[in-house]
């Protein structure tokens, strides 16, 4: 692969995408289905009553434009550089998890969970310094 600038900055775009879509989108439809309520019976009109709350909830249409945000970009990016980048540059995203479930959800997050995401966070740093593209065209 030739090595294109604008390729590589595609490429970081995407990721950055990536990262910040796919824990965002999942914590909104944390916060949303918090916000419904538990199927504790399984009778049909209380699954229809969560239903009818789960389509109209804002924080779950939010979710899921999020969530296919990440999607496409997913797709996307995938088109130009190998899994073996796309998958741990990604990987980021598990800091993203944490500060949203810390600032959104009001999660406490431990120190030692910190110091895992902190280990995960250099093993993406050490992976983002590779090429994006290892394998010739099919």
């Amino acid at each position: 692969m030739k090595d294109s600038p604008g390729l590589q900055v595609k490429t970081y775009v995407l990721i950055f995408f990536i990262v910040l879509f796919a824990p965002l989108g999942n914590v909104l439809l944390s916060k949303g289905m918090k916000g419904v309520g538990s199927a504790k019976n399984w009778v049909p009109g209380d699954i229809f009553h969560i239903l009818a709350s789960i389509i109209a909830s804002g924080y779950i249409w939010l979710g899921i434009v999020c969530l296919l945000t990440f999607f496409v970009a997913y797709m996307l990016v995938l088109t130009w550089a190998d899994y073996s980048y796309v998958q741990p540059a990604s990987s980021f995203s598990y800091a993203v998890v944490a500060m949203l479930g810390y600032f959104l959800l009001g999660e406490t997050v431990p120190t030692l969970r910190w110091m895992g995401i902190f280990v995960i966070c250099v093993g993406v740093f050490i992976v983002g310094h590779t090429h994006p593209r290892t394998t010739e065209k099919a």
